[in-house]
């Protein structure tokens, strides 16, 4: 989330600020797991990563779970998706398949319509195994004639630090051909009964793939250093925090197109519209990549909501939330009961200025290891490590352990941790 200008962030996002301006940014939102495939499941179920039954992203998200589309669905809610969903994850061969038109689970899952479409490296993956495209988005490329060309890009990319310019063009990014389908699926939209949509971009993920006219927009921007790298590959850190940067931008835009287009079916006044992100990505802070460990870039996500009540707009919030909060609220605002089981709390009393707060602690797990944060300490507990103990409020980059000094918080802390270390 520090990268969004609404957040003073060194990225232009004029689209996601305006929703930030009409609605709620929460500054103090974390996922539940900073993991693709568990954050998805987290999402989906309303569940804390120790219920959600994905564990890593080598599992499917089991079926026997109740999703919150499928209650939407159930409420009468025409529900469409599109992009990365990300609940199958098995990487055994034959899982690796999401139907050339990306319509493989989309039914079971709870939707009416909608275009799973592959991953960076889950398709990439997929095409080695099969032999061709399993999937929506490498089908396209291989009709247009240029799969080989991604193909060999993908292939190469260690040698351009996982940040390159990619020589497709940009109707053929895969951003881009997601907002086309999902545009297009929003246009084909029922408008006589109530409808949810979800829109999974690919990016910002590794590798960090850009066009020439988003490489373009980005040449002069100015991207802080990340805190305590490795030095020695600083030039390559600079390159990729610029892709980086190049993707939201690009995304920023393609969300404003869905935003205009809601409002052209003149629904934008009683439109939930929410902008948020599975994990984050360390980009070269402390030296790390990539997501999975509990440092604030990882587990800490741009979360932001423009409801139709707008009775509290241009907010910046510092209630805690999750990300799987949203399948609360989206049930709440659709008159649905919570799914059983759910751990989500809706944050619509937030939204409409009920209350302020919302949880008295955040967690987030993945792995051998769970965060708990109050707002201002946060505590790391592992099962191979000692405990760690942050206080982000005077330590915001989170290099001072203070669990030593003060036993008697990582005591009270610790009653909200999933793990026992001792």
């Amino acid at each position: 989330s520090d990268w969004l200008g609404c957040f003073s962030g060194p990225v232009d996002t004029p689209n996601i600020d305006m929703l930030a301006d009409e609605g709620i940014s929460f500054a103090k939102a974390y996922t539940p797991s900073p993991m693709c495939g568990p954050a998805r499941a987290c999402l989906a179920s309303g569940r804390n990563y120790q219920n959600c039954g994905v564990n890593s992203n080598n599992f499917n998200y089991p079926l026997s779970i109740p999703t919150y589309y499928q209650t939407l669905r159930e409420k009468g809610y025409f529900t469409a998706g599109v992009g990365k969903f990300d609940l199958h994850k098995d990487i055994s061969p034959v899982n690796l398949d999401w139907g050339v038109d990306g319509s493989r689970l989309i039914n079971e899952w709870g939707f009416s319509a909608g275009v799973d479409c592959e991953g960076k490296i889950d398709g990439v993956n997929s095409v080695k195994f099969h032999g061709r495209p399993m999937g929506p988005y490498l089908s396209y490329l291989q009709s247009q004639g240029v799969l080989d060309i991604y193909l060999s890009e993908h292939e190469n990319r260690d040698a351009h630090s996982n940040a390159y310019t990619t020589a497709l063009p940009d109707h053929l990014y895969c951003d881009n051909w997601i907002a086309e389908c999902g545009l297009d699926l929003l246009d084909n939209v029922p408008t006589d009964r109530p409808w949810y949509m979800v829109v999974n971009f690919v990016g910002p993920h590794a590798p960090m793939d850009i066009t020439e006219t988003m490489r373009t927009a980005c040449d002069n921007k100015v991207i802080p250093q990340p805190h305590n790298p490795n030095m020695s590959v600083i030039d390559n850190t600079q390159r990729a925090r610029r892709n980086y940067a190049a993707m939201v931008e690009n995304i920023d835009t393609l969300t404003g197109r869905f935003v205009r287009k809601v409002k052209e079916r003149g629904e934008y006044d009683n439109t939930v519209i929410v902008y948020a992100s599975d994990h984050g990505d360390m980009l070269g802070d402390h030296g790390k990549w990539g997501k999975g460990t509990w440092r604030d870039p990882s587990v800490r996500i741009p979360l932001i909501v423009k409801s139709p009540a707008r009775s509290v707009s241009g907010l910046r919030s510092d209630a805690l939330v999750s990300l799987h909060d949203l399948s609360a609220t989206f049930l709440d605002f659709a008159g649905c009961s919570k799914l059983d089981n759910m751990d989500a709390v809706s944050m619509r009393p937030l939204l409409e200025g009920i209350r302020s707060g919302n949880r008295e602690v955040l967690t987030s797990q993945f792995g051998d290891w769970n965060l708990v944060f109050d707002g201002r300490h946060k505590l790391i507990t592992d099962t191979k490590k000692e405990k760690l103990l942050f206080d982000l409020e005077n330590d915001p980059l989170e290099d001072q352990n203070i669990a030593a000094e003060n036993s008697d918080l990582v005591t009270k802390l610790s009653r909200y941790s999933h793990i026992d270390n001792g």
